[in-house]
């Protein structure tokens, strides 16, 4: 597979972060929605495309993403044509319907992608599993197969992980500058209506007073994501759930790639030293691709990182691919 070669115009991190949010379209993915029970009384929707095959590819989206945005419907239609059913699921609040218990989603919260895999290990007969994450989604999956470690069902035989913010505290951080105030005001704004939808049913946890104070994720997680969550403050939920402190116990073939010039990942965000260490996983750093881009233009419609994910998933263990 030939390393990202991004196209003259899009050699650029904010422009390959943003273009495919404002002007993708991904068509002939049909979703069939299936609800599943959490063991907290709580909710996940599963949103599936079959193509009858008894191999899996289940998706995990970024913050306050959905199984509908354009990354996640793209890397659905790929894999579906390469020969693999697709699922991807929403997080906790993100499936077009508020969810029940005052727990929402975080970066570390990999029990609900747990609850996904077993769920699909009860109900349905797949021989080959693998794991497909953007961002937030991409940390859920490697801290989820790091502390499974050794313990993992043999049936999860990849994952791969695209622009990954391995290093919580410092890609908080990063994109808390203001070259990235585009970035972190939309998250934001996201999150606040979030915030509003839950505030009806659980007023004194969602109380958004003086929501306009809050700048960056520091005070968000600070004021919400650790009291929710069990966490100190948001040090210390950072510190438990960056993915870089997991890679080393990760026993599943993972390819991870970051694109050097992501303008949401810090210098510690490219964990070279703790994947080199461990013959499961294999680092990528494109020099172009920027947050959740790889854009491409070709007769399938198909982005880089959706090419390089189903070249990943297909090749055989001998292969150079890997």
């Amino acid at each position: 597979m030939t390393e990202y070669q991004a196209p003259r115009f899009f050699r650029n991190g904010h422009r390959q972060s943003i273009y495919p949010t404002i002007f993708r379209k991904v068509t002939g993915v049909q979703y069939r929605r299936e609800r599943v029970a959490t063991p907290d009384d709580d909710f996940l929707d599963l949103d599936w495309m079959s193509v009858d095959s008894d191999k899996l590819a289940i998706i995990s989206h970024g913050l306050e993403g959905n199984s509908s945005r354009a990354y996640v419907k793209g890397m659905v239609r790929a894999v579906s044509k390469a020969g693999f059913d697709a699922l991807a699921w929403n997080f906790r609040g993100c499936g077009g319907t508020i969810n029940r218990q005052p727990k929402l989603y975080h970066s570390g919260f990999y029990v609900d992608l747990e609850t996904v895999i077993e769920h699909v290990f009860m109900n349905y007969r797949y021989r080959e599993i693998n794991l497909v994450g953007f961002s937030m989604g991409g940390n859920i999956s490697l801290v989820y197969l790091g502390r499974k470690g050794r313990s993992v069902d043999r049936r999860i035989k990849k994952c791969v992980a695209f622009s990954v913010p391995c290093d919580l505290k410092a890609g908080s951080e990063e994109i808390a500058k203001a070259s990235n105030q585009i970035y972190m005001k939309r998250f934001l704004r996201l999150l606040h209506k979030k915030i509003k939808a839950k505030k009806p049913s659980f007023p004194d946890l969602f109380d958004d007073r003086d929501y306009n104070l809050i700048k960056n994720f520091h005070d968000f997680d600070n004021r919400y994501t650790a009291p929710l969550h069990g966490f100190v403050d948001a040090l210390d939920y950072w510190q438990q759930c960056s993915s870089k402190q997991f890679i080393k116990d990760i026993q599943v073939k993972t390819l991870l790639i970051n694109a050097l010039d992501d303008p949401f990942l810090a210098e510690s965000c490219y964990p070279f030293e703790e994947c080199a260490a461990n013959p499961y996983l294999s680092f990528e750093t494109p020099k172009h691709g920027g947050h959740v881009g790889f854009v491409a233009f070709n007769r399938d419609k198909r982005y880089w990182s959706e090419l390089r994910t189903v070249a990943f998933l297909k090749a055989k263990d001998d292969d150079k691919l890997l």
